[in-house]
């Protein structure tokens, strides 16, 4: 944020003695433009201490966060507890993200995106270490989750893992024969045409065809990812649909029988409609994770450090799960969970689950080229 000051050159008039007294109008004149000065500069200090209070950079801090991915009640008692306001902002998916840092008009201090595009941007120079010294709250973080951050920031030292996740087959009990759902083998079945929502998303697409074939979510092999495309291609006269956000509410409303969705909008889903299900196949899928960085455009690197304490600390990790609904990494919050909670392998899945995903990594420029094209074909046919 820019501040604008409020430059005064004050002129001291030299003037001579009067040997005559000043008559009285003349000393009601001079009272009069005294006092309209005095108000005028005190106008002006004023207006100085208001733009001081408001605008003064060590006070605000500018954050960048997907969309409805933060209890707002959270933003409040950060500005309430540490006086320091945050001016937050928010996006659709990582390209936009990457697009709207990337276009410079903002300095932001603090980002929250997806693991690959944390990783991209990391290649490019663009992320500064953190001081962890300076987050001691961080310890909150269940090392397991960490360990799996390695994919991308190698040595846990540019991010700090916020939600995590993973892709997988929400699905109708009612709609299905329940033994078809440990395979991605029945996204391509058949039996299943005109039942069958899949991810408006090149690479979630991509990657239910990928291991489907046995291939890595990861590969730039043209062969590989030619036969995934025969087989979206192919796929394709038995999808009602191709959605993202929309398609836990298709499934709620019973109008297909299985969607590949993350996993947080399939507990949503399932809390709503108790024929739901959700199951990632024993095939693998991506495990996501969602990270706090801070990028290079930081200019409050001190308030920055403590709104990442604040997001670890217990109580506010909690509320934003509460908010979210999605695997917190956050190992305080997690051993205070109810029991059923905890259970809940929609949303914590087993170690064994999670240990045979990938992560998404970020993909050279010419493979990213190649995906797309390739999506294209599948939609255009």
């Amino acid at each position: 944020m820019k501040i604008f000051r409020i430059k005064k050159n004050l002129t001291k008039e030299n003037t001579s003695c009067a040997l005559a007294k000043p008559s009285q109008a003349a000393n009601s004149g001079n009272r009069s433009r005294r006092m309209v000065m005095l108000s005028l500069i005190a106008l002006l200090l004023l207006g100085m201490s208001v733009f001081s209070a408001c605008g003064t950079p060590k006070e605000s801090i500018t954050v960048l966060n997907y969309g409805k991915y933060l209890d707002p009640k959270v933003l409040k008692l950060f500005e309430k507890e540490t006086g320091i306001h945050v001016n937050y902002e928010e996006y659709i998916t990582p390209e936009n993200m990457y697009t709207k840092y990337k276009a410079g008009s903002i300095d932001y201090d603090l980002i929250c995106t997806s693991d690959y595009m944390v990783e991209k941007l990391i290649e490019e120079g663009e992320v500064n270490t953190l001081d962890f010294n300076n987050i001691p709250l961080y310890s909150n973080i269940d090392p397991m989750y960490l360990d799996y951050s390695k994919s991308f920031d190698p040595d846990n030292t540019y991010s700090i893992p916020y939600f995590v996740g993973t892709v997988g087959l929400l699905y109708n009990k009612t709609m299905v024969d329940v033994a078809d759902i440990d395979s991605w083998a029945c996204l391509f079945d058949p039996k299943y045409e005109g039942k069958i929502i899949m991810s408006d998303s090149v690479r979630d697409s991509f990657m239910a065809a990928l291991k489907y074939k046995g291939d890595s979510l990861n590969t730039t092999n043209m062969i590989q990812l030619s036969e995934a495309q025969h087989l979206l291609k192919e796929q394709k006269p038995l999808v009602y649909s191709y959605l993202v956000d929309e398609a836990s509410d298709e499934m709620i409303a019973e109008n297909a029988a299985i969607a590949l969705v993350y996993s947080g909008e399939a507990a949503v889903a399932i809390s709503s409609n108790d024929k739901l299900a959700y199951s990632v196949p024993k095939e693998g899928s991506n495990l996501w994770i969602d990270s706090w960085f801070m990028p290079k455009t930081c200019q409050h690197t001190e308030n920055a450090d403590k709104f990442l304490d604040f997001l670890c600390r217990e109580d506010i990790a909690k509320m934003n799960f509460d908010y979210v609904f999605y695997e917190t990494p956050n190992k305080a919050v997690y051993d205070n969970l109810p029991k059923d909670v905890k259970e809940n392998e929609t949303i914590f899945p087993p170690k064994s689950v999670l240990d045979n995903c990938e992560v998404y990594k970020s993909l050279p420029p010419d493979a990213t080229t190649e995906y797309n094209e390739l999506w294209k074909g599948v939609k255009a046919e």
